[in-house]
């Protein structure tokens, strides 16, 4: 057929790759979706027969926002979901959220919200027991006069109202500002001041006694500590924490600009780290909040620590049972540039369709995993020739280093191996689970099934939920029959193959699986057929 006007024919000559479908996204490999989903526990999801279902359809951590909520409120939802956890048989890993230090604004007369206009002149007063009206805002920070200076921005109520800082009187603790819009303010909003290294504690009297008197005593997994600003507020968060500290992972909520400065610090002090991107969006640029994920996701992936991305996902999802077009894309995309985890707040916590944000997000990322795994997307996963008769993937920082510690050198080539040979599953027999972590870092095409081993005095089963924070990692607690009569682990990995060929039913007679343990203190890699 004569084609008219200027026409280029991309098909001639053209691959088996720029011919198909714009749609199509090859056929996944390994399970059905590796990302984690965190999802946060709240009025319309904590009744055992609902969390039953939100654990089938994907939720591997179940977040509890100390923002809200008393002890024994969280702790009615805690019993429900370790009940759901035993009836369905699968994991659920506890992520208690601190509260951590924030800036508020004070009482209004009457109680009522007070509207501002564009060009009003406010007074901010540091008296926290003062009543605010419409020239006047009682701020809970004491050093705000100290710290702003005159053109300083100060944002309120998630950004709705923004203040301009016209003079600053330190001895009387007043801030004069100007009203940069209209907007409606009500009681104890949340204030930001963006670029300024703000004197407020690590950790409040709060979040000690949440932490301890219920975070320890219910032995979460982990702890999710907000407005991290540098890595010495790790160390004093694991002192606060004394001897539970080795149980617990803390991950890391980088909120603000000092902890964008102090990041590489923060990466290296925490178990993980959180892209909160609520905060954060309001103290830096709104063109700047994609860089600051990016980044952070790849420094992350770089360090082999995981890594959460949160705040508004699925937003609208709170009220409608599909995600935006947007929001799909914003999911997809932090798959594609790493994140181990997504995760869900008021969709699960207080929305209209908790199952139905669960459900978008795991079919999300599984099809995001697939255009990573399939070669789609730059920085994919086909091996590329490195020399020895080595491959590495394509991916930047996933490129293998020989200098690297002798643990992470068989986890590096583990996950090479896999790719290469087309393995079905990765089986690592660990301790601590620190062998799986450092397999996930490489990000292999298939899941990786991680035997926790039971060990006198050592909860493996914390062990093997503290794993759900890894993509593409699927923990099972040794079987204690899977030692038969030698121990050894070469019989401990037979079993764990068994179990994955006739109960996971991940592999199948002939199948290559790759698996990785120790032998008299060292390491080791294998490749063995499935019988």
């Amino acid at each position: 057929m004569k084609k008219h006007g200027s026409y280029v024919d991309l098909t001639q000559g053209a691959t088996e790759d720029v011919r198909k479908h714009i749609l199509s996204n090859g056929e996944q490999k390994g399970s059905a979706f590796k990302s984690k989903i965190v999802c946060t526990l709240g009025p319309v999801s904590r009744t055992v027969p609902i969390l039953e279902k939100m654990l089938k359809a994907g939720m591997s951590i179940a977040r509890f926002n100390f923002s809200h909520g008393s002890h024994e409120y969280h702790q009615e939802t805690l019993d429900n979901l370790r009940q759901a956890s035993k009836n369905t048989g699968i994991l659920c890993a506890v992520l208690q959220d601190t509260k951590g230090p924030e800036i508020r604004t004070g009482l209004l007369e009457h109680g009522e919200p007070v509207n501002y206009h564009a060009g009003d002149e406010i007074t901010l007063t540091t008296n926290y027991d003062t009543v605010g009206n419409n020239k006047l805002i009682a701020v809970s920070y004491p050093d705000l006069a100290k710290d702003v200076s005159v053109g300083s921005k100060i944002l309120c109520a998630d950004g709705s109202l923004t203040l301009t800082v016209l003079k600053c009187n330190v001895a009387e603790g007043t801030v004069v500002v100007k009203a940069e819009n209209s907007a409606k303010l009500g009681e104890r909003k949340n204030m930001n001041l963006p670029g300024v290294n703000v004197n407020l504690p690590t950790i409040t009297e709060k979040d000690r006694d949440d932490l301890l008197n219920w975070g320890v005593k219910n032995g979460v997994d982990f702890i999710a500590a907000s407005f991290v600003r540098k890595g010495s507020d790790i160390d004093y968060i694991r002192s606060v924490l004394g001897d539970a500290a080795s149980k617990i992972s803390i991950i890391s909520k980088v909120e603000n600009m000092e902890g964008l400065d102090n990041f590489e610090d923060i990466v290296d002090k925490s178990d993980g780290v959180m892209v909160a991107r609520g905060d954060l969006g309001m103290e830096i640029r709104m063109e700047q909040i994609f860089l600051a994920q990016k980044r952070m996701i790849r420094r992350c992936n770089e360090a082999g620590k995981p890594v959460i991305t949160a705040t508004q996902m699925l937003e609208s999802m709170t009220g409608a049972p599909r995600p935006t077009r947007a929001e799909a894309t914003d999911v997809a995309n932090a798959v594609i540039d790493g994140t181990d985890c997504v995760m869900l707040s008021g969709e699960t916590a207080a929305g209209k369709y908790p199952l139905d944000a669960v459900a978008a997000m795991a079919d999300i990322c599984g099809e995001a995993e697939a255009f990573t795994a399939n070669g789609s997307a730059e920085g994919s996963l086909t091996p590329q020739p490195m020399g020895f008769g080595m491959h590495t993937s394509s991916k930047p920082f996933l490129r293998f280093s020989w200098h690297v510690p002798s643990l992470e050198s068989v986890a590096a080539a583990s996950a090479q191996t896999a790719d290469e040979i087309g393995a079905k599953v990765i089986i690592t027999l660990s301790k601590s689970g620190n062998t799986s972590r450092l397999i996930a870092k490489y990000r292999p095409n298939c899941p990786i099934m991680a035997v926790t081993i039971r060990r006198p005095n050592h909860d493996h089963g914390n062990s093997a939920r503290r794993l759900l924070l890894s993509r593409g990692v699927v923990p099972i607690m040794e079987n204690i029959e899977w030692r038969g009569e030698t121990g050894l682990p070469q019989e401990v990995l037979a079993n764990a193959i068994a179990y994955a060929r006739d109960d996971l039913k991940i592999v199948k007679t002939g199948d290559l699986v790759v698996g990785v343990h120790r032998l008299h203190g060292d390491p080791l890699m294998k490749v063995v057929e499935v019988p």
